[in-house]
């Protein structure tokens, strides 16, 4: 695996044995922490995902010290894929830590894919729990590919024009009841090709706003 100049691998223990994982740290202090889901594990989703880098980068930009790992049977990630029930469970091993590292910073999520499936449900899940992550930003939502629930308002959500992998009819039947605004990138397919500078940009003005 190649790592970024500014990637610390390390690793923690879910319920279903290793979980390979990333970290990369902003210019001085951090203002927060950030959670990064990757998409799909069976069509060769993994954290070093071309629009999870771009996430990556962006909530560094910000000043948030930024945590991803590797699915279930991903790289170095030990057990087999459990269509989001486990990969849930994992990101709440991972918000765990990474509270226990950072203590007081808020925490934010972000996915990519079926990454946004993990992390909506995890949202809410947190939310439950009385402990709400502080913003969610969905990249390419899953909607109408898995059950996606429903997110707080101030979610960003971002989708790609051309996207054939889930349309944004999908996308749009999703939000149109939540009233949840869905910010389109023109010419843009599921993967963002020579669009990912879009992405960040978008979050980093949405964020500072």
């Amino acid at each position: 695996m190649l790592l970024n100049k500014n990637s610390k691998k390390f690793y923690l223990t879910g319920p279903a044995g290793k979980m390979e994982c990333l970290l990369d740290l902003p210019e001085g202090a951090p203002r927060g922490v950030a959670l990064v889901a990757h998409p799909h594990p069976l069509y060769g989703g993994t954290m070093e995902n071309k629009v999870v880098q771009t996430l990556v980068r962006t909530f560094v930009a910000l000043g948030y010290v930024t945590a991803r790992f590797n699915f279930r049977g991903v790289g170095e990630s030990e057990g087999v894929h459990d269509v989001g029930r486990g990969e849930v469970d994992d990101m709440g091993v991972m918000f765990d830590y990474m509270q226990e590292q950072y203590p007081g910073l808020p925490v934010a999520l972000a996915g990519f894919s079926f990454g946004t499936f993990v992390q909506a449900q995890f949202q809410q899940r947190l939310i439950f729990q009385n402990r709400p992550a502080e913003r969610l930003v969905l990249v390419g939502a899953a909607a109408g590919k898995w059950p996606m629930p429903e997110v707080p308002a101030d979610t960003i959500l971002i989708h790609g024009e051309q996207d054939d992998t889930i349309t944004l009819t999908q996308v749009f039947d999703w939000a149109r009841p939540q009233d949840l605004p869905v910010i389109v990138i023109p010419g843009a397919d599921h993967f963002f090709h020579r669009k990912l500078g879009h992405i960040k940009n978008l979050v980093v003005q949405m964020w500072r706003r």
